[in-house]
């Protein structure tokens, strides 16, 4: 039995360097292939190949990323009403009460916001 335990360590070697090896390999072929110069365009703030107007420190006002942090809120929570519907399978009360529930209380968190002064530009 002492050479069994040997041959489980010796998968589990193998496992580990193919593992390091499919990270470090992509690594070493990118570092090989990528050219060495970063050239006039990749200094410019945007790579797109247009020029940019003015500087690129200006200051955006905390509103557009209120925003874009509700609307991404409320994505992700209408993605859930799906698979919920597809997982009830059928329409039973307690099902529709219970998205309306759902619903209410993301309906709350639209009017918070709104409060807040999230939606004002």
């Amino acid at each position: 039995m002492p050479g069994q335990v040997w041959t489980d360590y010796f998968f589990v070697l193998v496992y580990l360097l193919v593992g390091v090896a499919f990270a470090l390999v992509p690594l070493f072929l990118a570092a090989l292939i990528t050219p060495r110069s970063l050239g006039a365009k990749k200094l410019v703030s945007y790579e797109s190949g247009m020029m940019p107007i003015g500087g690129a420190w200006i200051q955006f006002g905390v509103s557009y990323y209120l925003f874009a942090l509700v609307f991404l809120a409320f994505d992700v929570d209408v993605l859930y009403l799906f698979p919920t519907l597809v997982a009830y399978g059928g329409f039973a009360w307690r099902d529709l009460v219970g998205m309306l529930l759902f619903l209410g209380i993301l309906s709350l968190a639209i009017v918070y916001a709104w409060c807040k002064g999230v939606f004002e530009w």
